[in-house]
């Protein structure tokens, strides 16, 4: 058995950089053992299991949740995860992590906000931050407790995690790197994931996050109660959009052996807590279940756009989403902005100025973003709350007018924006309120914009009409 076992660590210690190295699929059941027999046959917790493993059950919805709904894995470990000394409050706190939004910690405001990115390169000769430690809360509505909202976060980090791992008990993460590959090691086996690449860890998943590159940054987003699911394609029909079969998914992996002082570090109720334990939780042998954290390539969503007039809504982008009881709405809809065509006739191309019922909060991964010209810049991020109006900054509205209906088929290139867009209202953190990287220009966008009207009359007093322009 140790012979085997090292044998497959010696195999397996590099993370998997091609496809073929992932399970695919969203939503499957699948299996995989890192020992040839160590999964078992016929049910899943047999008295003894091969090679004296444990079975371990992860749930992530309830027992009696519909067939079509139920989440669950079969976990087949060296140790227990049982098997730790209790958890305590992890000291120093953690104060830019939040979970319950509420008059207490957080504040609210219908203006435009906007972020500007912050500077990997002094993280570089910073403090030492880990991804647990780096992580800071933007906004979100809601509460864990209450198993009903959502938070956004952003994380910078210049280390990798050290004889520890990461658990979030209140939801699941969806991670988007923006600078720096993240590999990600997890129960189920290790995941790559690259700037372009998204990866999602559900609730109750440990995980490592080392950086190979160094410093890096990005955005997370955290839904409490609901886990991602792909959008309907209604009279899209059976292809498009984000292809179940683009999903990829941890093939077994696991590490034996002693490891003093190891720490899971457990988000509950928005607070951090460390347990210590004499072993890595990455001791998972094998396998089964639909469960499991996956990634996915953002380069090969297939986009759907209008091909003679009028601009799509934004939904029809839709990467992922997190449905509500409400047929339509969404606790939290992850949409993108790729390369892609632009061809329709006679209409203003760029996003229409829009004032919403939903809220919407932007990133960008790299390149620009087609309706902010200037200032909005991979890393950074902005946030346009329910009913605040947002829309194209006055640079590329003029531009656009100026190209007038002569302008041919355009194709957008060298972009990758992100909106995770919520029926809840959110609230805004202390820190990001009042942190330095706020744009407090941002609403100069709006300002310097030239009168258009042209040949429109007014009534006079003689009941006659005049033209005012």
């Amino acid at each position: 058995m140790e012979q085997q076992q090292q044998q497959q660590i010696t195999i397996t210690s590099d993370f998997p950089s091609d496809d073929h190295d992932y399970l695919s699929g969203f939503g499957n059941t699948f299996e995989s053992e890192s020992i040839s027999g160590s999964l078992p046959r016929g049910q899943n917790s047999p008295l003894l299991c091969p090679y004296g493993l444990y079975a371990e059950q992860i749930s992530g919805t309830s027992f009696t949740s519909p067939h079509k709904l139920n989440q669950r894995s079969w976990l087949y470990r060296i140790k227990p995860s049982v098997t730790h000394e209790p958890f305590q409050p992890r000291f120093p706190r953690h104060d830019k992590l939040v979970s319950e939004f509420d008059k207490s910690n957080s504040y609210t405001t219908p203006t435009q906000l906007r972020w500007k990115p912050k500077p990997v390169d002094t993280v570089e000769e910073s403090a030492p931050i880990d991804f647990v430690e780096g992580l800071y809360t933007v906004c979100g509505a809601g509460s864990s407790f209450l198993r009903h909202g959502f938070a956004i976060h952003m994380y910078t980090a210049n280390k990798s995690m050290d004889n520890c791992a990461f658990c979030n008990a209140d939801g699941d993460f969806l991670i988007i790197p923006q600078k720096g590959r993240l590999w990600i090691t997890t129960e189920c086996g290790k995941l790559q994931v690259s700037p372009g690449e998204i990866v999602v860890i559900p609730q109750g998943f440990r995980f490592a996050v080392d950086l190979p590159d160094g410093p890096s940054r990005g955005y997370v987003s955290e839904i409490f109660g609901a886990h991602f699911q792909l959008p309907d394609l209604g009279p899209i029909g059976a292809n498009g959009l984000a292809a179940p079969r683009d999903f990829l998914v941890p093939k077994a992996w696991f590490e034996d052996g002693s490891r003093p002082g190891y720490a899971i570090v457990q988000k509950f109720g928005g607070e951090l807590f460390v347990a210590k334990q004499d072993f890595s939780p990455f001791n998972v042998v094998a396998w089964h279940g639909n469960y499991v954290p996956y990634k996915y390539d953002l380069n090969k969503f297939c986009p759907y756009n209008t091909v003679l007039f009028d601009h799509s809504d934004p939904s029809i982008n839709t990467v992922l989403t997190a449905p509500t009881d409400k047929p339509g709405v969404a606790l939290l809809d992850f949409v993108i902005f790729p390369p892609r065509w632009l061809v329709s006739e006679h209409t203003f191309r760029p996003p229409y100025y829009h004032r919403n019922c939903m809220s919407e909060f932007m990133g960008l991964i790299n390149g620009g973003y087609e309706a902010k010209a200037d200032g909005f810049l991979p890393g950074g991020a902005s946030l346009h709350s329910c009913m605040t109006p947002h829309g194209p900054d006055t640079k590329t509205y003029e531009a656009t007018i100026e190209r007038g209906h002569d302008a041919g088929p355009f194709k957008i290139t060298n972009t990758m924006a992100f909106m995770f867009e919520s029926c809840l209202i959110p609230r805004i953190s202390s820190w990001a309120l009042k942190s330095p990287l706020m744009d407090n220009d941002y609403y100069q966008y709006k300002t310097g914009r030239k009168f258009h009207l042209t040949g429109l009359c007014i009534p006079s007093i003689t009941g006659k009409y005049r033209s005012k322009f």
